[in-house]
């Protein structure tokens, strides 16, 4: 179930955050109103986790995939889902956390992250072209 199912609300599909901030300001601020009745306050590594997994979906939409096309978080049983559209039809790859001269990567590792702290990645050719990578963040 939703949060606007829980709510009786519903969301503007035209309100596609521009940035990760305002992206990771809507993840957090429905984890906090989900979290706070349902489970007793929310969990700081939980928040913490969703905030960083949606920055880097939205920074790889923006940075890598032209652009971001759509946005939407919600809840459900399993957790908290974040979807993101870009108007790129390149799956996300891993990048190397070397660089050509073998030193460490300063960034390149936000897919590693997506992956590492997502508990389920759904990738979705859109139809007028484009992805969206929709991932999904345990509450445990």
């Amino acid at each position: 179930m939703s949060a606007d199912e829980m709510t009786g609300t519903t969301r503007p599909e035209s309100a596609v955050p521009r940035t990760p901030s305002q992206a990771r300001t809507k993840v957090e601020a429905l984890l906090r109103e989900w979290l706070m009745p349902a489970r007793g306050g929310p969990d700081t590594k939980v928040v913490g986790d969703a905030v960083l997994v949606t920055s880097e979906l939205v920074t790889n939409a923006l940075r890598h995939g032209g652009g971001m096309t759509s946005f939407d978080v919600e809840m459900t049983d399993d957790g908290c889902r974040v979807s993101v559209g870009d108007r790129s039809d390149r799956l996300p790859e891993l990048a190397s956390p070397r660089d050509g001269s073998g030193r460490l990567r300063i960034g390149g590792h936000g897919w590693r992250v997506i992956r590492r702290l997502a508990r389920s990645i759904t990738i979705t050719p859109e139809a007028n072209g484009g992805k969206r990578v929709s991932v999904l963040i345990s509450l445990a």
